[in-house]
């Protein structure tokens, strides 16, 4: 049952007594930043998870454990004697608050997309005041993230400086142009061989797909979420069809594989009518 009176420092209490050589957990005490990264990525995952669900009481969940990837990291920190929990609290106020002039200062309250320009210029004066001297337009765009989520950074932020195609016309030619190279490795026969060619032609093609979806202003994750969903669904459809008939999917031929396949889709197709 969740308590109604649990606060921050309750949580902040528990990870401190899960991490004390003490008595506390051996799991826990085992981790560090490197091994609990992939659980803090899986868990903004999950997050997101919930909300193309749109379950919320599954997403109350999801927030906490994604707050607990804070706590860990910020107690590890806080033993390491670096910053605690309250430092990390600090830094980001500071940061909402010198990002957004236009509601805590004097600037004016100009359309989304002023503020968001406003938003990359501030970025940019933070980091040349921090010695940074990198100043490319791509400068910043974490390598943590994941590649199709940098795809559309790194296109994006080529765009404000006017490098990028006119509409979609064009990126849906240049995805043609290289689904016709991706073939013509294919097509020297060795995969094995040829292998280093093949993921490089396959990464122009992926690279172009996340810029088409840009034109289109479609999140690529969501996009692409929602591709692996309509497959699951349909999978599952056909094996429970494939069960009905008597047959197990797995030892039936492509072709009648197929079939259930088109039978999935028709029987969706019906149930949206």
């Amino acid at each position: 049952m969740t308590n109604p009176k649990a606060s921050i420092d309750d949580l902040l209490a528990i990870m401190s007594r899960l991490r004390d050589p003490q008595g506390g957990c051996p799991w826990d005490l085992e981790q560090d930043f490197s091994t609990i990264a992939p659980y803090t990525i899986e868990e903004a995952y999950e997050v997101a998870d919930a909300i193309d669900r749109g379950d919320l009481d599954d997403l109350q969940d999801e927030l906490g454990d994604l707050l607990l990837q804070v706590v860990f990291h910020a107690q590890m920190a806080r033993e390491q004697g670096a910053f605690g929990f309250d430092d990390v609290v600090a830094s980001i106020c500071d940061k909402m608050l010198r990002r957004h002039p236009h509601v805590f200062g004097d600037a004016s309250r100009d359309d989304a997309a002023a503020v968001e320009r406003s938003w990359h210029a501030i970025k940019q004066a933070e980091r040349a005041a921090a010695g940074d001297v990198d100043d490319s337009a791509l400068a910043g765009i974490a390598r943590g993230l994941p590649e199709w989520q940098r795809a559309t950074k790194l296109q994006s932020r080529a765009a404000k400086t006017g490098f990028d195609w006119p509409g979609p016309e064009p990126v849906i030619a240049k995805l043609h142009e290289e689904i016709d190279e991706v073939r013509a490795e294919f097509a020297k026969g060795d995969v094995a061989a040829n292998h280093a060619r093949l993921q490089d032609e396959i990464g122009d093609l992926l690279f172009v797909a996340a810029n088409l979806a840009r034109h289109a202003r479609v999140d690529v994750g969501a996009a692409l979420r929602h591709a692996n969903h309509k497959f699951e669904r349909r999978f599952r459809a056909m094996e429970r069809l494939a069960h009905a008939d008597g047959v197990r999917l797995a030892g039936l031929p492509l072709d009648a594989q197929e079939a259930y396949w088109v039978r999935a889709k028709g029987e969706e197709a019906d149930a949206q009518k």
